[in-house]
């Protein structure tokens, strides 16, 4: 019995020296592993980035992922940008300096709660010059720095439609728009499938579009169509922009519940 004990237990040690080892060997091939995404990460970023983004369309499970994004908006006078970073919705943000302030402080223009951002990690801003007017990013020397398409911002740097940017371990792609186009009228014939689809009659849908195109609300208000007017004052449709037109078309729609096509 003493020399099966001695047996059994020197058998035991070995075990416990091969696990260590094992585990002694696991350890140097992740550390290895990681030294080496970290050089990648140093020299090309971006394509760790982009791998990381498909790994995770990939899975099942984050199907419904909201890619992070900024967007610069120039319209005529009035320039704002519009963001899904702040609070994780959307929302405009108009700014009288055209200065949108990143960080994790809250007294920031977008405030993001990310622990690798500094207070005030960078900004945005919007610079109206005649040799290249645009949106720039701008960093405040922050500790885990500013990237824009890889390559750390260490001066103010000039937007491009599609940038990816990277504060810290924060990436967001920024979109830039500058032009508008109105779109031509919605044929009668379409419109009258559509409101089919919503379950309203055809004859309704064309006595409906006969009123709204005569009354262009003087607000924002919700629109109201009477019951008892008179469709002989069709003409009056003809003072309306194609726009006015257009827009009064969307309030009548929009009283209807939603649809899947």
């Amino acid at each position: 019995m003493t020399e099966i004990s001695k047996s059994n237990l020197l058998a035991l040690k070995d075990s416990a020296s091969n696990v260590a080892e094992f585990q002694a060997k696991e350890i140097e091939k992740k550390l290895s592993l990681y030294q080496e995404f970290v050089k990648l990460y140093e020299h090309n970023s971006r394509l760790l980035e982009d791998i990381l983004e498909i790994e995770k369309v990939s899975q099942p499970g984050l199907t419904r992922f909201k890619p992070s994004y900024v967007q610069g908006i120039i319209d005529d006078s009035v320039v704002y940008l519009v963001t899904n970073l702040g609070e994780n919705h959307t929302e405009a943000l108009l700014q009288p300096q055209r200065i949108w302030t990143l960080g994790r402080d809250r007294h920031n223009g977008i405030y993001v709660a990310n622990k690798y951002l500094s207070r005030r990690h960078a900004a945005i801003q919007y610079i109206d010059n005649n040799d290249a007017p645009g949106f720039y990013l701008v960093d405040f020397k922050s500790t885990n720095g500013s990237f824009v398409n890889g390559e750390r911002v260490y001066h103010q740097i000039k937007l491009q439609d599609g940038d990816r940017i990277r504060l810290g371990n924060l990436t967001f792609d920024f979109f830039c728009n500058q032009t508008c186009r109105v779109l031509p009228t919605v044929a009668m014939e379409l419109l009258m499938q559509l409101a089919a689809r919503k379950g309203c009659a055809n004859d309704e849908t064309v006595s409906y579009v006969a009123i709204s195109e005569q009354y262009l609300p003087a607000t924002n208000k919700p629109i109201t169509f009477p019951h008892n007017l008179d469709l002989d004052h069709q003409h009056n449709a003809d003072n309306l922009s194609t726009e006015q037109k257009a827009d009064i078309l969307d309030r009548f729609f929009n009283k209807f519940t939603p649809y899947s096509v």
